[in-house]
């Protein structure tokens, strides 16, 4: 249908059959619309401010109305879809747009419904694309804390309410910024027929970069080994110690030596501090702690003999095992030694450490592998992995899983968090002497003069070795270099650097580990860590335990403060002894008895009151001092009496 003609005079007559009436529209602009069959006269009712109106001509009689409901009257009646037009001018005080109730209309079976449309808060960046949830809750931090059950106190819920906010901020970001790892860790695959343990290192440094290739290298020291060897946290330097006394710090990367010196003594084992500027040395007596210039500036003479070392670098604790039965915990700030255990278990020369919480694995003799915290004399937990001696054993970085290697040539993977619970296990060739995790989740173990790595031992069944090497000496020790594809294994005749594609973390994380941080980021760094230190009162075998309440102790103390409402005097038999020239009479004895049992009738009810007042003030009295601790903060304070 055409549209109508507007006459001159700029009025355009519009009349259709009703039911009952006749109506016929005078408008008075120009502006023509077809729309399903009819033709309209739309005025510019939603882009002005003066309201127009519209003669209706009702059963032949003029009436004057509003313009703007004729339309939606006339749009109702002929089923007509809705002209969307934004009204320009000034906002109503008050409410911001999208706080506004706006009406939306549509037409669904030839009937329309007109809704409210929904209240929408504008995006902080508008158009953002949705996080994935699983994406989420890889970064989530937990279960947050319920804002309701701080109770009636409302500065309380808003101070939470904020944090929550926050933290959930924050992991939305983390999952945000996941696509700037542009980082992808490799991983090695063969050809049909064929298998990845079958090619050598000599094929992977010809296939590589000239940088990756220069990573790989040996070390010839034929005359002090055999050696032991350590990477640092971030993965830049290296230490070496022989057995003949021979201590050696590198940049391995850049091969800048450090120094190197003889301390004329066996070494034992060797471990890096919290930076790279001091080392501790296991001598054959006592251990000594050297800076990167090879000048020695302690002697901990605390501990004797030890075999083995492990830092805690969140702790700042020096841990070693000895020859004689010994786990020792040292705090290098204060130089004092934190507690010695004696684990009755003979010589430990196999301990590792747990990431995760930072608890000492140690194997034993009698195929158990213990683990032991500095707040306890006794092992917080003991599994019985093999029936044979432990020979190795190591911890993944996540905490999750542990692996130990029995003199029985078997291997097993165990749930950490589920203790006594074993994965899988397999055979090897022989037993294996050292075993290692890497940031991926390889496992590198050695065997004599060959080393293994094997692949997705933690979630799937291990039939065979992903990489295999030999090596022309016996190996003593191996480690994957953090943060690197490297693999770093020390022999009776020196060192050696293997390429084990997909082995190390592709991105780190400039603020834990930094390769590339300059000296004042360094100075930094340790003032930091040092404010952020860890209490040693703080390690526990499960770390979310410590902001739960004592659900057991509290309830003996409520049990024991209700007893004393009900306190009974003690009974009392006393017999007294016999006495000469006539103080043994009836008499003498019964004021003996009488006088005997006041007495410890008057003791037991000062201790009552004693123990009483001190429930009643919120602590308990100590009769002997004690050094303030990290965990006092927590104790109620004691009330002064005015």
């Amino acid at each position: 249908m055409e549209p109508l003609s507007v006459p001159e005079s700029g009025f355009l007559h519009h009349s259709r059959t009703a039911t009952h009436n006749h109506l016929s529209v005078v408008a008075v602009n120009k502006t023509t619309c077809v729309q399903g069959g009819a033709v309209l006269h739309l005025p510019l009712l939603l882009t002005t401010q003066v309201p127009l109106l519209a003669i209706l001509q009702l059963n032949n009689r003029p009436v004057l109305m509003s313009l703007s409901f004729l339309l939606y009257t006339l749009l109702d009646s002929s089923n007509m879809a809705p002209i969307v037009s934004e009204r320009k001018g000034k906002r109503r005080r008050g409410k911001k747009p999208w706080q506004r109730n706006a009406l939306k209309s549509e037409v669904k079976d030839e009937v329309r419904v007109t809704v409210n449309k929904e209240k929408t808060t504008p995006q902080k960046y508008p158009g953002r694309k949705i996080v994935d949830p699983k994406l989420l809750q890889k970064y989530s931090k937990g279960q947050g804390v319920r804002v309701n059950s701080v109770g009636k106190n409302s500065y309380m819920k808003h101070k939470l309410k904020i944090k929550e906010e926050k933290i959930r901020q924050a992991e939305e970001e983390a999952a945000r910024a996941e696509v700037l790892l542009t980082e992808t860790s490799g991983q090695l695959e063969a050809e049909e027929d064929s298998y990845t343990a079958h090619i050598r290192q000599r094929d992977i440094r010809d296939a590589v970069d000239i940088t990756s290739a220069a990573k790989s290298f040996n070390l010839t020291l034929n005359q002090f080994g055999p050696y032991k060897m350590q990477f640092t946290r971030n993965g830049r330097h290296l230490v070496l110690g022989g057995r003949k006394g021979h201590l050696a710090a590198m940049d391995w990367i850049t091969k800048k030596l450090h120094c190197e010196i003889n301390v004329m003594e066996s070494i034992h084992d060797v471990c890096w501090l919290h930076t790279e500027g001091m080392m501790a040395a296991a001598q054959k007596k006592w251990v000594y702690i050297y800076d990167n210039q090879g000048i020695e500036i302690h002697c901990l003479k605390q501990m004797d003999r030890v075999l083995q070392l492990e830092f805690l670098p969140y702790h700042f604790l020096l841990c070693s095992a000895s020859e004689n039965g010994h786990l020792s915990w040292l705090d290098i700030t204060l130089g004092k030694e934190v507690i010695q255990v004696y684990t009755h278990k003979g010589r430990l020369n196999v301990m590792c450490q747990n990431p995760y919480n930072a608890v000492l694995c140690c194997g034993h003799p009698n195929g158990t592998v213990s683990m032991w915290t500095p707040n306890s004399k006794e092992p917080v937990t003991s599994i019985l992995c093999h029936p044979h001696p432990i020979r190795a054993l190591d911890v993944d970085p996540t905490g999750r899983y542990m692996v130990t290697a029995g003199a029985d040539k078997v291997m097993k993977i165990w749930d950490v968090r589920r203790l006594g619970e074993c994965l899988q296990s397999f055979k090897i060739n022989s037993g294996a002497s050292t075993v290692k995790f890497s940031q991926k989740g390889l496992l590198a173990a050695a065997m004599g003069n060959v080393v293994e790595v094997y692949r997705d031992v933690t979630t799937g069944v291990t039939r065979e070795a992903y990489m295999c090497h030999k090596s022309g000496s016996v190996i003593t020790d191996l480690q994957f270099c953090p943060y690197e594809d490297i693999l770093g294994i020390s022999t009776y005749r020196g060192y050696s650097s293997l390429i084990i594609p997909g082995a190390g973390e592709p991105n780190y994380d400039a603020l834990e580990a930094n390769p590339y941080m300059s000296v004042s980021g360094r100075r930094e760094a340790e003032v930091k860590a040092l404010l952020a230190k860890v209490p040693s009162k703080l390690i526990t075998l499960d770390p979310l335990s410590i902001g739960q309440v004592d659900t057991p102790r509290l309830q003996e103390k409520l049990d024991a403060k209700n007893a004393l409402l009900h306190i009974r005097k003690p009974t009392i038999d006393f017999t007294p002894r016999y006495r000469m020239k006539g103080k043994s009479g009836s008499a003498q004895t019964f004021k003996r008895k009488q006088k005997v049992k006041e007495g410890r009738q008057r003791e037991f009810l000062q201790a009552a009151i004693i123990q009483r007042d001190s429930f009643k003030l919120g602590k308990e009295k100590n009769l002997e001092s004690k050094p303030a601790e990290i965990l006092d903060r927590f104790k109620p304070k004691k009330i002064k009496k005015k």
